[in-house]
């Protein structure tokens, strides 16, 4: 399947989730709902929600409030197509459709995150036997230091030994 295949039946198939969950609970199928599912699977990765209303009002033309964002976050939460994360004291929130299992690095320096990908961590978790619970997905956070930051701090360490 190419990727932008996989992209529309991702597209596709949060719409019908959405829109399911609006019709069984008689809620209304607004505009906004509609419009902050599409540029929330239309991110590569993480995102606050201050650069997701900024996306709807710049990329989409379709400013909503601060409010009517935290809700249908809260909404798409319940409904397990978004997952929120705390990286470092900052909440990002992620599209979790199709991919609800993976492995982040966070620099506990510079709080660069980065996607792993561990086929033996998702084997292992999946052949756990869990008693009376039912596992969807894990998120599995590993802190250290990017080597970026690494390099930073060791051309430090070498400039104080040679002032010394």
């Amino acid at each position: 399947m190419k990727a932008t295949e996989k992209k529309d039946s991702v597209r596709l198939a949060v719409e019908r989730i959405l829109t399911s969950y609006l019709e069984m609970n008689n809620h209304r199928k607004t505009p906004e709902r509609f419009a902050i599912l599409e540029a929330v699977y239309s991110f590569k990765g993480h995102f606050t929600l201050e650069e997701l209303g900024q996306k709807l009002n710049d990329v989409y033309k379709f400013p909503v409030s601060r409010a009517t964002l935290y809700n249908t976050i809260n909404l798409f939460l319940e409904l397990r197509l978004v997952v929120r994360h705390s990286f470092q004291g900052a909440t990002k929130y992620e599209a979790c459709y199709a991919d609800d299992s993976h492995c982040h690095q966070v620099c506990t320096v510079c709080g660069k995150v980065t996607e792993v990908r561990a086929p033996e961590i998702s084997m292992a978790i999946d052949q756990m036997k869990l008693k009376r619970f039912h596992k969807d997905g894990f998120t599995l956070y590993i802190y250290g230091i990017c080597s970026t930051c690494q390099a930073a701090l060791t051309r430090k360490r070498n400039s104080m030994n040679v002032k010394h």
